[in-house]
């Protein structure tokens, strides 16, 4: 019997991430919900990053004292309120008036870090200037190299803590959903038009206060009149540098003195070039689905990477999580954080800032109910001895294969 979920529209009501997406759903425009949501071809990818929890499953401990418990972690060398960190996520401020500012008052007030997508609509610097969060900001490296140095530098300025080069998308995927939203560059189709009309509360949050919102970070890079976010992903796309190498990494790790994490890596040899060109940490990601479709998801490659690079950078994954028990099954297998990219978004749709929020609580009370019912009383408690994953070959640990130290580790 499938139950019903919430129909209403108080993110305040969700009981979970899926209840904000059907929220979500009622709130935006089409064309907006299949950004968030659509992934390549067909969307093979997309579905494997969540069907692939199901394979994992909890070895719970009973009789443990679990009246206190905490579910922070340390990510290069600061606290954080729990083991997630918001996604950069392109087009926020099409989901919610300055949707960009939300996301990010959300990550401060659960005290995690918030990564600001470079395709975002408000500008590096007033995110760190009205908002007192961890920021990390996402790049590209895109053809004009100097576009890539000059946000470097903006962001050095700023004070910002880390960047977070997305690597995976040198060459754009073939996202047919979005292509038949918009019958010509920038311009929606007919359907879509109509479609826009029937959401008359996004119409007054989104586009009454100032029009289609602009990209705020991208400058000279998109050609003038090209810089609505109704449609620029096709101008965007021809930035995208094919040629991308390791060589163009080092050169980024040159002028860049803060924290360097490579976003979009996917098995242990890279891992390993990751570390050797002076990465602080990387992320195993398939851009949610939306690169290349058949590409295995982050969790699967997890336990391989952890194995290789475990210990001597920060390892964290995105792709498909929605619940707490998910992240909790990646921080046993070794992740040291995950990214919720959609998860959050979802939230954002739904109800803007309060939906935000209500994202990241469902997900820290998911994350603390799911440690205590295993038997662990922090995050620092969780190895590979709370989840058997039998078609990766993944064994509990026993007590005498258990790490000494926090560097949980695949045998």
């Amino acid at each position: 019997m499938k139950r019903r979920l919430y129909t209403g529209s108080d993110p305040e009501r969700a009981l979970s991430i899926e209840e904000l997406r059907g929220i979500a759903r009622r709130r935006v425009p089409n064309f907006c919900l299949e950004y968030v949501e659509g992934g390549a071809e067909d969307e093979v990818t997309l579905n494997r990053n969540r069907s692939v929890f199901d394979s994992i499953g909890f070895l719970p401990r009973t009789l443990v004292d679990v009246a206190e418990r905490n579910i922070g972690t340390t990510l290069f060398g600061k606290y954080c309120g729990a083991p997630f960190v918001i996604a950069p996520t392109g087009f926020s401020g099409l989901l919610a008036h300055e949707g960009d500012i939300l996301l990010a008052r959300a990550a401060a007030q659960a005290d995690i870090p918030f990564i600001l997508s470079i395709a975002s609509t408000t500008s590096l610097e007033d995110i760190v200037r009205r908002v007192g969060a961890r920021i990390w900001m996402q790049v590209y490296m895109y053809r004009t190299r100097q576009f890539v140095a000059d946000l470097a530098e903006r962001a050095r300025q700023a004070d910002i803590e880390a960047l977070v080069v997305t690597t995976d998308s040198a060459i754009y995927g073939k996202r047919e959903w979005d292509l038949r939203n918009y019958a010509r560059p920038l311009t929606l189709d007919w359907r879509n038009k109509l479609n826009v009309l029937l959401h008359p509360r996004w119409i007054m949050d989104v586009l009454v206060p100032g029009g289609t919102p602009r990209f705020a970070n991208l400058g000279s890079l998109l050609p003038p009149g090209q810089d609505s976010v109704k449609g620029a992903a096709s101008a965007l796309a021809r930035e995208l540098d094919p040629s991308l190498s390791w060589n163009d990494i080092r050169w980024l790790r040159d002028i860049w003195p803060n924290k360097l994490i490579i976003k979009g890596i996917l098995g242990r040899e890279d891992a390993a070039l990751a570390a050797e060109v002076g990465a602080d940490g990387i992320i195993l990601s398939n851009h949610g689905g939306r690169q290349l479709d058949g590409s295995v998801s982050s969790m699967e490659v997890l336990p391989d990477v952890v194995a290789e690079v475990g210990g001597s950078l920060a390892v964290m994954l995105d792709g498909g999580f929605r619940r707490g028990s998910d992240i909790v099954k990646a921080i046993a297998l070794g992740a040291d954080a995950v990214l919720c990219g959609r998860a959050t978004t979802y939230g954002l749709a739904a109800g803007g800032a309060e939906g935000a929020a209500r994202a990241v609580t469902i997900l820290k009370s998911e994350v603390d109910r799911v440690i205590g019912l295993l038997g662990c009383r922090s995050m620092a408690d969780l190895d590979g001895r709370y989840v058997t994953w039998p078609s990766r070959n993944v064994e509990p640990f026993t007590s005498s294969k258990a790490p000494a130290s926090n560097v949980r580790r695949i045998s």
